[in-house]
């Protein structure tokens, strides 16, 4: 099961969801997309799951607190518990034994993360 997670400011568009995921390998295999929680209904987000064709997963913030991510932001790590939420969440939602396959990503007005991950399923 492939899972792109994203992690996005409050204002991030359509179009930095799109292009933080095109810079972190694209939609294509995708089971999910997934995010914390609290943003899990952002409309950008829902917008970027229908053009995918794929349901959204909320991750709650004290799951994603837990998991060690390659990328590492202050910011995130101090608000969060977690270096990346698009790395966590992506984890998360791929399920047991995940791995990224595709680290942190960010588009191009730095309003959006992605990273990909594989694992067995919820």
């Amino acid at each position: 099961m492939k899972v792109a997670g994203l992690g996005f400011k409050q204002d991030a568009t359509l179009d930095a969801l799109r292009d933080a995921l095109a810079a972190a390998g694209g939609a294509e295999g995708l089971a999910a997309v997934a995010t914390i929680s609290d943003k899990a209904d952002a409309e950008a987000l829902k917008q970027l799951a229908r053009e995918c064709g794929v349901p959204i997963r909320g991750v709650p913030a004290d799951v994603l607190a837990g998991i060690d991510t390659p990328t590492r932001s202050q910011r995130v790590s101090d608000k969060f518990g977690t270096g990346s939420i698009a790395e966590a969440a992506a984890l998360a939602a791929a399920g047991s034994r995940a791995r990224l396959i595709a680290m942190r990503a960010v588009s191009q007005d730095r309003t959006a993360t992605a990273a990909i991950a594989e694992g067995d399923g919820p």
